[in-house]
This record gives C-alpha cells, structure tokens and sequence, in this order.
C-alpha cells in the first residue's frame, strides 16, 4: 500500500472514530494531553490490602463479642441437623450491633456442617427492606427452590445415568452364554415372569416334601427336578424352584427354603436400608420398580451396578430419569408480578416440599415487612409445617425495631417469637477490637497511625455503638488518605471521613424523602435563612401553603404538617423540643440539624422545587404581616 493510501486510512479513521494516530512521526497534542489521567493516582503506594472486608457486606470467619449470641442461635439451629424443626427465632438489636452478620455466619456454617453429614438443610436470606411485599417475598423464595429442585434433579439424573453405563458395562463384561434372555439387551439378571414361576411344579406336583437344597458344588438338587446347570452354565442355579420361590446366589453355604421366597426376614431387611441410603434426595421411589422388585424377587451377584439400589432392571432405572424429567418439567417459575397471591404461595409449597428437607428463612428487617403488607406473609410461613410433608420450615426474624411485634396477631406473635435473642450495642472497646481484627485484613503493614482505630470507635461509640459506622470510618479514611497520596492514615483523615459520611447521609436521606416532606424542610430552611429563631410549626405551616401554590401542590392540614415535622426529627435532619407557653399551651421549636446550604442545594435538584422562581418575597411577607 503507498503512503498516501496509508495516510488517507488514517484521516478515514480519524474522522471516524477519533482515534490520534501517528503515522507519519508527527507529534500530536491530543495524545500527550490524555496521557496522565490515572497515571498520578497509579504512582502513589496503596494502603489498602483487600478493601471489601471493611464493607458492612463482608461476613468474617469471627465475630468479637459475639459469641453468646452466635453460640444460642447454633443451639436452636442444630435440630435442623438432626431432621427436627427448629424452633423460631427472633432477633432485635439497633443498626450496626453484628445481628445480620452473626445470622449470616451460623447459617454458613450449618449449611456445610449439613453437607458434612450428608442432611438435606437450606437456609435462603431476604431482605425485607428491598423485597418489602408477600407477593415479592413468596416469589423469590418459590424462584430459589425451583433453582435448587433442578439442580438436583440433574444431579440425580447425572447418577443414573452413570448407573445405566454401569450396567451396559457389566453387561459387556459378561460371558455371552451368562446372560438370560431379555428384550432389547436389558440385563434382567435372574428374574423369571410371573406366569413362568406359576408354570413350575409345586411341591404337590413334585409329591416332594424336601426343601431345596444348594450345594457348593454348582448344582442343585431337588427330588422329581432334573434341572441342573453343568460347568459351562451360569455360576447361579436356575433349577429347584418351588411356586413363588426366588433364585438365590450362591454363597457357597447351604440355604433353607423354609421361607417360601428362598431368602431370610434379616437378609430381606439390610436389602431394605440400603435402598432407602441409595436414594435419599429423591422423596419417592418409583411404586413400578419397587413393586416389581417385590414381585419378580430380583438378585444380583454383588458386583452387579444395580445391587443395592431400589432398582431391579435397567428399565426401572429408565423409567425413573423418565419421572425425574418430568418433574423438572413441570416446574414454572414465578414472575415478579401479575399471579394471584394464593398460586405463587402454591408454588412456593409445592416447591418446598418437593425434597425431604429442614428450610431455614432468614427474613432480615422483617419490621419493613410487616409495615408495608402486615402479618400475611408471616402467618402463612409459620403455620407451613402443619401441612408440609416432606419439609420442615424455620424462620429467623431480623428487626431493629424491639416493639415490632406489637403489631402482629396474637397467633403470628406466638408461633414466630419461639426464641428472642438480643443483641446490644458495642462499647467503645469492644468496637476498637472489632476495627484492630478487620484492619489486618484490610490494610498493608504500618498504614495506621496509633490514634486512628481508638477515635474511629469513639465516634462510632457516639453512635449508639454502630460497627457499620466504625467500619465506615475507617475504610473512608483510608479512601481519602490514598487520594492525597499519603502513606499513613492520621487523625485528620478520620475527622475528614467523619464530616464527608455526615453530609453523604443526610445528601441521601434528603433526597428519598417524599415531595410533602421536601416542602416542610424547605419552609424550615427559609425561615432560618431569614433569621428566625426559635420556630414554631404555625411558622412553618404559612410558608409551607405558600410554597405548595407556587408549585400547585395538594396543602395537607396543620396536624399533618406536625407529624412531618416529627418524622423529619427522628430522621436526624431537623430538631423539634416541644416546649411549655404556660396559658398558652404547648408548642414545637424547631431547628434545623444539618447543614443548611448543602440541605437547601438536594432540594432545589428536586425538579418541582426548582420550579420556586422567587420565594424571598413570599417569607419577607410573611414577617411584614
């Protein structure tokens, strides 16, 4: 290709797609100016070792200070293991005391103790702040265990499969004249039809009162049967049956018949234990196989694939990946929305039940639940177990709230609240431990002055004891430490930290509260930016109506502007005293808790209250009349 070519493709590509190119040693500028973005925050030394364990997401293999708790869930929670329902369990603690945490890390632990002892036991988490409605809540649990009935299905379907190569196998393996008679290459070992047994000759017929005998020499000998097999015969005898007799191997020990069936009560029974271990997953045993079984009183030699399973026949097997199939077949997974209430609750117990198993749901802010769509959800996952066959099903509410249950019936509160376990806040040491246990995980050797875990847990102290918050702190700091391309978190950084997580909660909360509750802390701002102290709610309440007609919203009545008021004290966001007038009754002050011009710039993002084009005339009348 010429050069002009080659220079022409360039320009195409330029004027394209943008790309600087530099085919001709011409130095250019868009290069060398992207160059160095990432580069300077690359140089620095990082602090951090692995960031994700300082993330309140992080379940650690301990938990300081919480082994009381984690050791009373585990005493309720290991009757899952032997088979047994659990009882109930309830448990309250305020925000950051380790109660998710500690749920999560005992339900680890037994689900692979479960698997250690080959138990059947799943434990599912829902969050009820997300999933907040019993459609939503029965939906997502019916989806999971849809999910883990597949996979075991194919699980199961993957082991007979592997039987059925067995068998083709063993089959191969066999000498051609060793094998019966059998359609289609089954291997039908030693199972005669039920109208050839009744053929035989009784032992009326016969005129014989002997029982059959079999010799360990390889023949067998019963008075009027000259049935025998020579040398070159299969290794097992076929003569010598009396009416509903079964063949039996040949041990090389003589065998009583006096059991019509030619086998023992004991033999029969440790046949019976092996079948019921050979299929454990799997709740019912194909009726056909097992009847057939009984019936054609089928034996293999014990290298035989199909000893000791419930199958007597390679179609047996066929028919019972044929069910399997068929059941993952008819499995329908729940959407999200548009069934009744009473079919997603059909298939989530359907799907339940499918298994023999012991289910443990951990419901986490099971308060958010029972708020938004009442004790429904919770009476129908308490009063399962009366009607469950094969499962058992445990539930494990998680709440920050301690009165939540004052809301619930009677026959819902009985059944949940089984066990309480409380968990109280951590105190200032006790959250020094917890951040000096995360911090080795979290960070480099020497990346923390000595001051900086101490006061990281005083504030968080200050919090009603929050480790999430402490957690914060300290990954904040760092995060701003290795912005600033400091090799070492100090003091400073942790008071930086303090200040950023402040204003990121209250940016957040702001910004989630309802268009009513916007306007009623907008009034309070105003008010404030005006110089009026001391506010009262009837302050509030005349800018709040002048602000709802600018924008043509509904006015609420006054009371409804004090119980806004409220919410937003409880929030943290404004501070509400009701103070004593004397005759004159009693009235809120009111004051604003958070920074006022970052407060004032959320709201004004909001796109109906950027539609307030001028609202200084509105509260300067206000004062003048």
């Amino acid at each position: 290709m010429s050069d002009d070519n080659t220079n022409n493709r360039s320009n195409e590509i330029d004027g394209t797609r943008g790309f600087a190119t530099d085919l001709g040693g011409t130095e250019v500028d868009d290069e060398e100016s992207n160059q160095g973005l990432f580069d300077d925050l690359l140089s620095g030394e990082p602090i951090f070792e692995n960031k994700e364990v300082l993330r309140p997401s992080y379940t650690p293999h301990e938990l300081p200070h919480r082994s009381d708790q984690i050791n009373k869930m585990a005493t309720i929670l290991v009757a899952a293991l032997r088979g047994e329902t659990p009882s109930n369990i309830l448990i309250y603690g305020k925000t950051g005391t380790g109660k998710t945490a500690s749920a999560k890390f005992v339900s680890k632990e037994l689900e692979s103790t479960s698997q250690k002892y080959s138990v059947p036991c799943d434990v599912e988490y829902i969050n009820c702040e997300v999933t907040d409605t019993q459609y939503r809540v029965l939906a997502q649990l019916a989806n999971k265990f849809i999910e883990k009935n597949e996979q075991r299905i194919d699980d199961r379907i993957d082991e007979l499969e592997s039987l059925l190569a067995g068998v083709d196998e063993y089959d191969r393996s066999q000498p051609p004249d060793s094998l019966p008679n059998s359609s289609e290459g089954e291997s039908e070992l030693f199972e005669f039809p039920i109208e050839d047994a009744e053929a035989r000759p009784t032992e009326a017929d016969t005129g014989s009162g002997d029982p059959t005998v079999t010799s360990s020499g390889g023949s067998t000998d019963s008075p009027g049967d000259t049935n025998q097999t020579t040398d070159g015969d299969s290794a097992v005898e076929m003569g010598g049956l009396g009416t509903g007799e079964s063949p039996t191997r040949n041990e090389g020990n003589d065998r009583s018949t006096d059991d019509p069936t030619g086998t023992d009560a004991s033999d029969s029974s440790e046949r019976s234990d092996e079948t019921d271990d050979a299929d454990r997953f799997i709740t019912t045993v194909d009726d056909e196989s097992a009847s057939s079984h009984e019936e054609h009183g089928a034996e293999f030699p014990p290298d035989h694939p199909l000893e000791s399973t419930p199958f007597d026949s390679k179609s047996a097997v066929e028919a019972r990946i044929e069910s399997l199939e068929e059941d993952r077949e008819s499995f329908e997974e729940v959407p999200m929305t548009g069934w009744p209430t009473d079919r997603v609750y059909s298939v989530f117990f359907d799907a339940v039940d499918y298994d023999e198993r012991v289910v443990v749901i951990m419901l986490d802010e099971i308060d958010k639940l029972v708020e938004k769509s009442g004790d429904d959800t919770l009476y129908n996952l308490s009063r399962m177990n009366s009607e469950l066959e094969n499962s058992r099903v445990s539930i494990i509410g998680i709440s920050n709230d301690l009165k939540f249950t004052d809301f619930l019936d009677p026959r819902v509160k009985s059944s949940l609240g089984e066990e309480e376990i409380v968990f109280p806040p951590y105190d200032a040491n006790q959250l020094r431990d917890i951040l000096q246990h995360r911090s080795e995980v979290a960070f480099k050797g020497g990346a923390l002055s000595d001051d900086v875990i101490p006061l990281c847990a005083a504030f968080a102290a200050q919090e009603h004891g929050d480790a999430r918050r402490a957690l914060d702190l300290l990954r904040t700091a760092g995060e701003l430490a290795e912005r600033a391309q400091s090799e070492t978190i100090v003091e400073e950084h942790v008071r930086q930290a303090q200040d950023k997580i402040e204003l990121d909660r209250v940016v957040e909360v702001v910004r989630t509260l309802p268009t009513q509750s916007k306007l009623v802390l907008f009034s309070i701002i105003l008010l404030e930016k005006n110089g009026v102290h001391s506010i009262n709610t009837g302050e509030v309440f005349n800018i709040y109506k002048r602000l709802c007609e600018e924008i043509d919203a509904d006015v609420l009545t006054q009371r409804r502007v004090t119980d806004l008021i409220s919410e937003l004290d409880m929030l943290g966001i404004v501070n509400a005293v009701v103070v004593s007038k004397g005759r004159y009754g009693r009235t809120k002050e009111i004051s604003l808790s958070v920074p006022l011009e970052e407060t004032e710039a959320v709201l004004l993002s909001d796109s109906r209250l950027s539609d307030i084009d001028d609202v200084q005339p509105f509260v300067q009348a206000r004062f003048e009349n």
